[in-house]
């Protein structure tokens, strides 16, 4: 049975909340480990790398919840702190709460020393920041030839310019619904999630960047993403998923024109076609 990792860990995860509500966990094991079954799911539950930064506010977030279900009734704020209160006052506990005490904070030295001390080496091999497109690629089960492929909307920017300001409001849509998060509010690689990504996102606003790409190109690493990239491309950690598999191929060709109408840049022409 093959499925994506994804389901893997979820499934697991939910045998592990069956086992807690079979053995009638108490409401501090089963907060404890409910929230370590998040990490797991945002730590190892996808392909592609999930931004640290990503995963510290959707933490926040469980842990929000966590508390706000934990303080809502008497019962249940009694539940989570009675083991914590056990555990400080009960003499036959004292070994164990003096084994707590000291294994916090070695633990917490023991991850300050670990980002203290990362081992620094030059990378296996050298990264080139636009990597050679392949010849073609497979989009929606369409077979694509990216050496002649073109923008399909390009062409209404002067044969029916509302048009073509239509395609380029829908792919403005598709911008900020999908991309901002990483990729900034004016295109400048400066989002929010950036200080989890290796290498950070391009920033669209350097003339030095799309204007020297084909729009293909900009389709291409569109639709393919992060797990698109060729060798020469890596080493990377980025988290842009293959859009393909979310969008349809108008709005990601509607994205592309945003990008350059945004930017104010002009895609490169093929070479002998002059605009």
């Amino acid at each position: 049975m093959s499925l994506p990792i994804i389901w893997w860990v979820a499934l697991l995860l939910l045998a592990v909340q069956l086992v807690l509500w079979k053995s009638r966990a108490g409401t501090f094991l089963w907060t404890l480990v409910s929230c370590f079954s998040f990490w797991v799911f945002l730590r190892f539950g996808f392909t592609v790398p999930v931004p640290q930064s990503v995963i510290s506010l959707y933490m926040g977030i469980a842990l929000l919840a966590a508390a706000a279900y934990v303080t809502s009734s008497r019962d249940r704020l009694e539940g989570f702190t009675g083991p914590l209160v056990r555990l400080c006052t009960e003499p036959a506990r004292r070994p164990l709460l003096y084994a707590v005490v000291l294994l916090l904070p070695a633990l917490a030295a023991f991850a300050v020393y670990r980002q203290m001390n990362v081992k620094l080496e030059a990378p296996a091999f050298g990264r080139t920041i636009h990597p050679a497109p392949p010849d073609s690629i497979t989009v929606h089960d369409k077979a694509l030839n990216l050496t002649t492929l073109d923008n399909p909307y390009r062409t209404l920017e002067k044969s029916d310019p509302p048009a073509f300001a239509s395609h380029v409001a829908n792919g403005r849509r598709v911008y900020y619904e999908n991309c901002f998060y990483c990729h900034g509010d004016a295109l400048r690689g400066d989002g929010m999630y950036i200080h989890g990504l290796n290498p950070i996102p391009t920033n669209f606003a350097d003339a030095g960047a799309i204007a020297l790409l084909q729009e293909s190109f900009i389709f291409w690493r569109i639709s393919k993403g992060g797990p698109g990239l060729p060798e020469e491309g890596g080493p990377w950690d980025t988290a842009m998923p293959a859009w393909e598999k979310f969008l349809t191929e108008e709005e990601m060709w509607d994205v592309t024109l945003f990008l350059y109408e945004f930017s104010n840049q002009r895609p490169r022409a093929r070479e002998g076609v002059h605009e």
